[in-house]
């Protein structure tokens, strides 16, 4: 209930709570101030003979005395003596039989008063719970109906969805989203449109009715759509989907509605939906069949949005990193017939990103910012804020007035491979995990085509004991299979050294081993990279967006297929290690350098790297 509706119902208490102390008041008006005596001084006082009368109701007795007497009254912990002209006492429970006797023989009046209520009263008692049910039910269908035909939650069934209009509380413009030129080029027609519609309607074109932005988290969709708001000067209505789903069937349905009736009514307006996959999932999809309220939901949402007029002024916007496994329903022309494919930024993108998120720092004038952009492939738009945000507080814990490089760079290891743990290993455990992190340094090194080494290091971050970092020198669109067969060398390299010096194997290697199996199957049954299997895709290898899906599939190969699929992933984790191994027992003196340089200074770059193996002939 809204405070409209509430404001009669405490104005009705406080009415009652008025009337019951107004009456208490007047009640006791201009009667004698009582004293609370025990029943042994009432006794006394009576065989005295100086009660002048008495008023009995159930086993209280309220009384005056013929003379005024000394009565004993605590105040503040101390005792105080008053002159009393009236006293009230209790009578004990269990009955004395020459009370009354005595009374009439001193002649007291006594008044008895009945403990039973008035029928009136009791009617009032009865009938006032009722009243104020129905009084508070009347209220809240006035409520209800105020709030439009349908909403029979009332408040509960409103959108909750922000509202700004003219940029209010928007201060984000295309201005201050860096890179993503051909994204911000699709939604500034969207704004030209809704600024001036007469441009578009007078060539006969018609806008598209929904926008949707995809891609990986942290890319910058919502970002977008904050500067769409603060570009268009219309009004500009924000929620989240998982808004519209509640544990009550319907109210998501209800709230779609009022979503897109407060849209109409302010047209022009630009409606935005964050993390539409909440209510956008494939129907049926589900395991054990689908949510009814969150599919009630997504069929209200594709009413709404295929229910527009041909040119009215709203436009729906919504982001998700999930297009997999959204309704084909949402995606056909008419709803959200404009995909925006929002990609991780390219290397000119990621120092244009950098130097936005730089300018709430104090960089030092050394800070080369292309140097970071060139070592950061694959971050997205928040990994580099994260980037900035953590070279800040390396700076201010080291009391330094400006961000240097160094403290980029302790920034960029940190994100890309942990913060540094406090470990204490034993001699033999350092020398095993030095060795592993030089054999896959060596054989990253001594293969061609394989990314530079950046660092390497035996120092436990997260949850490694050690790291060989490799950052590619520019950013990569295609994996050739001999890059691929490479990169299975490197991953198994720290295996192989193991084994050919210390003759044994350790589990240093799982994570090593996890990404070789994945990296194969991908290769055999993704992209086609197996002679035996030849140039077709299978199921394996793939990630299903939930589970009724992967359950629901047919299987699509024999069993005969699938053994074979394990001999070739086998075959080619087994190659991969022999080439490794071939390459590490022919340069052993240099697995052995590398080894006991890091064993002394725990970390090596790129360039140092480099300088250690040139030494050795």
């Amino acid at each position: 209930m809204g405070p409209s509706v509430w404001k009669p119902v405490v104005l009705m208490l406080a009415l009652v709570v008025f009337f019951n102390i107004f009456y208490n008041l007047f009640s006791t008006q201009g009667t004698t101030q009582e004293y609370s005596i025990s029943y042994s001084r009432f006794r006394a006082e009576l065989a005295a003979d100086n009660i002048k009368s008495v008023t009995v109701k159930g086993s209280n007795v309220r009384g005056t005395f013929r003379n005024k007497t000394n009565v004993v009254e605590k105040v503040q912990g101390k005792e105080v003596t008053r002159q009393a002209s009236a006293f009230t006492t209790v009578l004990p429970s269990v009955t004395d039989p020459t009370l009354m006797p005595e009374l009439a023989s001193k002649k007291v009046d006594v008044t008895a008063v009945s403990t039973e209520t008035s029928s009136f009263a009791s009617v009032v008692i009865y009938i006032l719970p009722w009243l104020l049910i129905i009084g508070i039910w009347w209220l809240m269908m006035r409520g209800v109906k105020g709030q439009g035909p349908g909403t029979m939650m009332g408040g509960f069934a409103r959108s909750g969805a922000r509202m700004y209009v003219s940029g209010e509380r928007i201060n984000v413009t295309f201005d201050d989203v860096a890179g993503m030129e051909n994204s911000k080029q699709e939604l500034k027609e969207m704004v030209d449109y809704l600024k001036n519609p007469k441009l578009f309607q007078d060539i006969g074109g018609k806008v598209p009715k929904g926008i949707l932005l995809v891609g990986p988290p942290g890319t910058g969709k919502t970002l977008l759509a904050r500067a769409v708001a603060g570009e268009a000067g219309v009004a500009f209505f924000s929620i989240s989907a998982s808004q519209f789903i509640e544990m009550f069937v319907g109210v998501g349905a209800s709230r779609v509605r009022d979503l897109f009736s407060n849209a109409k009514k302010a047209a022009p307006s630009i409606i935005f939906i964050d993390e539409l996959d909440a209510v956008g999932r494939s129907r049926g999809a589900g395991f054990g069949g689908g949510h009814d309220e969150r599919e009630q939901t997504l069929n209200q949402l594709l009413s709404e949005m295929d229910g527009f007029d041909p040119h009215e002024e709203v436009i729906v916007i919504a982001a998700t990193n999930r297009p997999d496994v959204l309704d084909p329903a949402l995606l056909r022309p008419g709803r959200f017939d404009r995909h925006v494919v929002i990609d991780r930024p390219d290397l000119r993108d990621r120092e244009q990103i950098l130097k936005v998120h730089a300018r709430k720092v104090r960089l030092d004038p050394q800070v080369d910012l292309s140097i970071i952009a060139r070592g950061t492939p694959g971050m997205t738009g928040a990994d580099l804020e994260n980037l900035i945000n953590e070279g800040a507080i390396q700076a201010a814990r080291r009391n330094w007035k400006t961000v240097t490089m160094d403290d980029l760079e302790r920034a960029k290891d940190k994100i890309l491979m942990g913060g540094e743990r406090k470990l204490v290993m034993s001699e033999h455990e350092k020398r095993i995990t030095a060795y592993h992190e030089a054999g896959h340094t060596l054989v990253a090194k001594l293969l061609p085509g394989t990314d530079p080494v950046h660092k390497v290091t035996i120092v436990p971050h997260g949850m490694a004991l050690g790291l060989t970092q490799q950052l590619p020198e520019d950013d990569r669109y295609h994996y050739p299979k001999t890059y691929l067969t490479n990169r299975l060398c490197v991953a198994l390299g720290g295996r192989v050294a193991e084994r050919l010096v210390f003759d044994d194997l350790s589990t240093g290697a799982q994570s090593d081993l996890k990404v070789v199996t994945q990296l194969a199957e991908k290769m055999v049954c993704q992209w086609g990279m197996s002679e035996k299997i030849g140039a077709v895709i299978y199921s394996r290898g793939e990630e299903h967006p939930f589970l009724g899906r992967k359950l629901a599939e047919e299987k699509s190969f024999s069993e005969q297929m699938a053994w074979l699929i394990d001999q070739e992933i086998a075959a080619i984790i087994r190659e991969a290690e022999l080439k490794a191994e071939e390459l590490v027992s022919a340069n052993i003196k240099k697995l052995e350098v590398l080894a006991d340089a890091l064993l002394e200074a725990e970390s090596l770059d790129g360039h140092q790297v480099d300088q250690l193996l040139g030494s050795v002939q």
